[in-house]
């Protein structure tokens, strides 16, 4: 069996021409970051992550920086998707109850609003983290929620989605298989569904979602100015049906336009949907024809997000595919970082975009990708661990037992603290 690459890279010159985006101004407007955040600040327990500076593998690797968004602990879930779910959710209450946008988190609790909305059931399909957002959310503001997961999410994550008040049901297929299922079963029972994914007439709802993710970025802006810096020159973003990268690209796109930071794509080469699509070469998105087996479960999805593969086309300057040992080097090496750099914790899905970087620069065979994206010692690069361990049985899998072990040609051992 041939042992496949760490990074298998797709460019999209097509970016580069792109000086204004329909599918940017019309998902991600000016002030919709502004907006969103307005909205967070007012949940309780809210606070801005941390941005993390890895300045000793940066050097390490030739880099000037590379900061890491650490959404380990947002609102205690680990995970950044909560942002998403509570935007499109308080959104859909506005809409429901034909309120201005000022209509505030706190004004749920009146009496009258509460007989208004009646009984809501919020309803999601998910690999672990989106539900969990809508469970905590719907629990916040009194509101029932079902999950829908498919049959090889782990019981730690369907736990977690309980304990945060909602009811699991386990769908006998993958992710998108959830979705299908959800769809149908929101339309029989009356339920509101808050997906992350869209499909023909629903939209607005997962638009939502996107522009949620963007209090992430506007926090990450308000940090680099706090550290005397400008911007990231290089955006390397996980995409499973595309949503976070798009909230990313999107934003940068929108707030610094021809000159935004160079933007990468990076997925499981066993779930790569949006790598896919950009091989068919229509412009369209496609679903992807594999069987969408990876540890990188919360990326595990076979279906594009079309509105957010519009995004992506326009701006994401290549896409990136690896297979499941990018990701386990990535949470080794965030769980036991160079002396002087911060630790990170973060399961598969957050970790894989680590790892890339790093067979990116450090592998000389890659010397064509760095050249066409600019990676240099002048780079300043920007992640974000989109989630913690939030599977612990496979976190120790990997970061104690040394599963997904790097193939052996993979392998670099240099010191350039010792060496130059």
């Amino acid at each position: 069996m041939k042992i496949p690459e760490p990074i298998t890279w797709i460019p999209n010159p097509r970016a580069a021409t792109i000086s204004h985006s329909p599918a940017v101004a019309k998902y991600f407007p000016a002030g919709i970051s502004t907006r969103t955040r307005n909205f967070h600040i007012q949940i309780p327990d809210y606070h801005v992550t941390p941005l993390k500076s890895l300045n000793r593998l940066a050097y390490m690797i030739g880099l000037d920086k590379i900061w890491v968004k650490d959404e380990a602990d947002r609102l205690s879930l680990g995970s950044f998707k909560v942002l998403g779910g509570s935007y499109a959710i308080h959104q859909t209450i506005l809409k429901l109850l034909g309120t201005p946008a000022d209509f505030s988190f706190s004004d749920l609790n009146q009496p009258e609003i509460r007989n208004k909305l009646g009984q809501l059931t919020f309803a999601a399909a998910t690999d672990g983290n989106h539900g969990r957002g809508i469970a905590w959310s719907a629990k916040q503001l009194g509101f029932k929620s079902v999950i829908y997961v498919h049959k090889h999410t782990s019981q730690a994550r369907i736990d977690a989605i309980t304990r945060n008040g909602a009811e699991v049901k386990v769908i006998d297929g993958t992710y998108d298989d959830a979705v299908r299922q959800v769809i149908e079963d929101a339309q029989k029972f009356g339920w509101q569904i808050i997906s992350d994914t869209s499909w023909e007439g629903y939209e607005e709802i997962p638009a939502w979602v996107m522009q949620g993710y963007t209090t992430l970025f506007a926090e990450v802006q308000q940090q680099l100015v706090s550290m005397g810096e400008f911007s990231p020159t290089h955006i390397f973003m996980q995409a499973g049906v595309g949503s976070l990268a798009a909230s990313a690209f999107g934003y940068y796109a929108s707030l610094f336009g021809p000159e935004r930071p160079k933007m990468v794509v990076v997925e499981p080469d066993q779930a790569a949907c949006l790598f896919h699509s950009m091989e068919v070469g229509d412009g369209k998105p496609h679903s992807f024809p594999g069987n969408l087996d990876t540890i990188m479960a919360g990326l595990a999805c076979g279906d594009p997000n079309p509105i957010a593969w519009d995004v992506l086309y326009d701006c994401a300057d290549g896409f990136i595919k690896c297979p499941d040992y990018v990701a386990a080097k990535g949470m080794r090496v965030g769980g036991v970082s160079l002396e002087g750099d911060p630790p990170i914790v973060a399961g598969e899905s957050g970790a894989v975009t680590l790892g890339a970087i790093m067979f990116l620069m450090e592998l000389d065979r890659y010397q064509n990708i760095r050249d066409a994206l600019g990676l240099d010692k002048n780079s300043r690069v920007l992640l974000v661990n989109s989630e913690r361990n939030t599977d612990p049985d496979d976190y120790r899998r990997v970061v104690w037992d040394g599963g997904d072990r790097i193939p052996p040609e993979y392998r670099v051992y240099k010191n350039p603290f010792l060496d130059g």
